[in-house]
């Protein structure tokens, strides 16, 4: 026991001289060598905050001072450390510093399928506004699923992200994920969709004064016969899109009718389901409450050998660059994506942020809300309308 004790004390010494031997390690004269870029060898462990001090022959509280930028250090103690840093490779444990300043600078985001092609420009919108602020984003899909949705609060948690974004998978909040969320004191922003069981700031599209300016549209092209495909029913864009459709209808003296209504999950399948249905009653005219459904629908259409925009006219909602190159070119109610991702990461940081303006819409509970734009083309008819309306006056 003690011959075997006295190896593995031999070994340790051995070990720190060889280690202290690389640290200390020096080009030899007429090196071409760059002692500041030079890696430290393969073998030398990752240096910690005691290395970068012993090798600049300052105190771990300096290092410290420079590092995190917490407190003045004069400029040639600075150039030293900062020389040790570079020379050592070190990298300063985030773990630890999170520890200590009880921050993160992380951000968890829940969408509710990333596939969906209206998600990656939100999160690139995100990502931006987050790095500028010196945060990091972690990103989830709930594929609209409560359980996963669950699951992923629960990591984001249990890994002290500094705040959340969450679009809402559809459905309720559960009681236990509720709970979790007012016990952690996590701030969270939600973005698109909305429940009144979560707590903090909204950013929103107005989905109802798009709806309502695509119905209208329809209505002013002559267009008697509107359906609408619309999303889930548990989820509030539907909600809102359906008012807007709605009113749009109310306000023309249109009657509204039920049965020229139809309900998907936002997928190309649901679209085209959702199409074959309510093409046997016979519309004149389609609201389809995202890009997926749409190209579903244009399905629909050409197994019942109808066209559009001659048999039947089609707008949709959210709109997408290479658009221009569908034929027909789709008329689309243009939601502010990247400029969404943005405002919500810009809310949630000045929450989070000290030195962030916290002033600004969103704050105070009232949602903040960005305006969409109509973008007409070729599949709602509007020349062949316009000029039809045209010659009969």
């Amino acid at each position: 026991m003690h011959t075997r004790l006295r190896k593995i004390v031999i070994l340790a010494k051995r070990f720190a001289s060889v280690r202290g031997d690389l640290l200390d390690y020096r080009p030899r004269a007429g090196s071409c060598v760059d002692d500041d870029a030079r890696p430290p060898p393969a073998l030398v462990l990752m240096a910690n905050i005691y290395d970068v001090a012993k090798t600049a022959r300052v105190s771990v509280a300096t290092v410290s001072a420079v590092v995190n930028e917490s407190a003045y250090v004069s400029p040639a103690l600075k150039a030293r450390v900062t020389a040790a840093v570079r020379r050592l490779r070190y990298q300063p444990n985030l773990l630890a510093r999170s520890l200590a300043k009880q921050q993160s600078q992380t951000i968890g985001m829940i969408v509710p399928n990333i596939a969906n092609p209206f998600w990656p420009e939100v999160v690139r919108g995100v990502e931006d506004a987050a790095h500028a602020r010196h945060y990091s984003l972690l990103l989830a899909s709930s594929d609209d699923d409560l359980a996963k949705e669950a699951l992923y609060v629960d990591l984001f948690l249990a890994k002290r992200v500094d705040g959340i974004l969450l679009t809402k998978a559809a459905g309720g909040l559960t009681r236990d994920v509720a709970a979790r969320l007012r016990q952690s004191r996590t701030p969270v922003v939600q973005l698109m969709r909305s429940s009144s069981a979560v707590a903090g700031a909204k950013v929103l599209v107005d989905e109802q004064g798009g709806s309502y300016e695509a119905v209208t549209h329809l209505l002013r092209l002559g267009y008697t016969r509107i359906a609408m495909i619309n999303g889930l029913r548990h989820v509030s864009t539907s909600r809102r899109r359906l008012v807007g459709y709605r009113e749009a209808l109310r306000d023309w003296r249109q009657p509204f009718d039920p049965s020229l209504i139809a309900e998907a999950d936002f997928r190309v399948e649901g679209g085209y389901a959702a199409g074959v249905e309510l093409l046997k009653r016979k519309p004149d005219a389609v609201f389809i409450a995202n890009y997926l459904m749409a190209v579903g629908f244009m399905r629909a259409l050409r197994q019942y050998q109808l066209r559009c925009p001659e048999d039947i006219g089609v707008v949709s909602c959210d709109d997408h660059p290479w658009l221009d190159s569908f034929h027909p070119r789709l008329t689309t109610v243009n939601l502010p994506k990247y400029e969404l991702g943005q405002e919500a990461a810009r809310v949630l940081i000045d929450q989070l942020d000290e030195t962030g303006e916290g002033r600004r819409p969103g704050r105070t509970g009232r949602p903040l809300v960005l305006k969409s734009t109509l973008c007409i083309r070729e599949s709602c008819g509007y020349d062949r309308r316009v000029a039809s309306q045209q010659m009969s006056r």
